[in-house]
């Protein structure tokens, strides 16, 4: 059994706004247009909206603001058109008649709203940083839920727009899904910031990995009831990272210019809200960066002097819906025989499935994985 709970955490560097970011990830295969101006998707959506007039007309402004800048930075990130409306109130879904993929709560008056729906579990997905963004008090809000007997607020928190965390993060965060679940029964809430991708992919790995859903049934389902872009890639690769571990490999990038002062990277392992700067090798000529990277696929783009860039002397993928691109790598087992390449290329395939064995294998790490604080 491979101990994941004992990796460390990705490094958290404050996440920066994307406003700057042309180069969105390619590997999108539909745009997910939202209804323009309210960000209620073409799917019906529950909307829990706020009471007229609870907020002040200037608070109210700042908000629909952040809205907008938030809809322009998860869309550069994610490589999909998504809108969220903050000033609209909580959205949601029902996937299963247990389990809810929504938006965030905003005030302790949410929690009354879904208790009224048999809600037993909030699982928020939010850092603290997402919360303070658009000024909602979760002190407050996970008090008014503790304070009953019947529903439970429970946070495992994943970093917003960056699939890598996702990847990482997942089997600690649906383990303590799972756990929740089991111990409150009924229906189970599960939330990000606009619920669009980082809660999506928590419900369907949750279906795969726990419910007995093939990943594509999983996948088909959410998106028949809600219109979000959960990172599928990342779901494989923590399935593959269960099962066969996480071994790093050495990759080094460079950057053929001597015309310049910065060079600096986004995307790999780091997130695109993220940059890793490169050094300049006197003795090449060249500005290099050397990373240890687990087995996966990975995009990013290089940012010189300030602007986004690929290099074109390193592999670049085909243009995306809206015709960027960006370098990528490709980090592979050295031993293509070996037992775990053939298990990760598997279930890295375009339609993965998991053998019985498997399913309980995932399953006794899941409940075996040590509880975070």
């Amino acid at each position: 059994m491979n101990c994941l709970q004992h990796l460390a955490r990705t490094s958290a560097l404050p996440l920066q706004s994307l406003s700057g970011y042309s180069g969105k990830p390619s590997c999108v295969a539909t745009s997910l247009a939202m209804v323009k101006g309210t960000g209620l998707s073409r799917r019906s959506i529950v909307v829990a909206e706020a009471a007229p007039g609870s907020v002040p007309s200037a608070e109210s402004e700042k908000i629909d603001e952040k809205s907008e800048t938030y809809s322009h930075d998860m869309t550069a990130a994610m490589g999909a058109v998504l809108t969220y409306r903050h000033e609209l109130g909580m959205n949601y879904n029902f996937i299963r008649p247990d389990l809810i993929v929504g938006s965030c709560l905003q005030t302790p008056a949410d929690v009354d709203k879904l208790r009224a729906i048999g809600v037993k579990t909030i699982f928020c997905l939010q850092q603290n940083s997402d919360l303070e963004y658009f000024g909602v008090d979760i002190a407050a809000i996970r008090e008014y839920a503790n304070s009953f007997d019947d529903i439970q607020h429970v946070r495992a928190e994943i970093r917003d727009f960056d699939a890598f965390d996702l990847r990482f993060r997942l089997p600690a965060v649906v383990s303590k899904l799972h756990k929740a679940i089991v111990q409150n029964g009924g229906v189970a809430y599960i939330h990000c910031t606009a619920g669009l991708g980082r809660a999506p992919a928590t419900a369907v790995a949750y279906m795969y990995w726990i419910q007995g859903y093939t990943l594509k049934e999983a996948h088909e389902l959410l998106m028949s009831k809600r219109s979000c872009f959960p990172k599928l890639e990342a779901i494989k690769s923590a399935t593959a990272d269960i099962l066969t571990g996480t071994k790093k490999k050495p990759v080094k990038l460079k950057w053929h210019g001597t015309g310049c002062s910065t060079v600096e990277v986004s995307g790999l392992d780091i997130g695109w809200g993220q940059r890793m700067p490169l050094s300049y090798s006197e003795e090449e000529g060249v500005w290099i960066l050397h990373r240890n990277l687990p087995e996966g696929h990975y995009e990013y783009k290089y940012i010189v002097d300030g602007g986004w860039t690929c290099n074109k002397h390193e592999l670049i993928t085909n243009p995306n819906h809206d015709g960027h691109v960006n370098n990528y790598v490709e980090v592979f087992d050295d031993n293509p025989g070996s037992n775990s390449h053939e298990i990760r290329s598997r279930l890295m395939s375009d339609d993965p499935n998991l053998s019985s064995v498997e399913r309980a294998k995932i399953r006794q790490f899941l409940e075996s994985f040590a509880d975070e604080e």
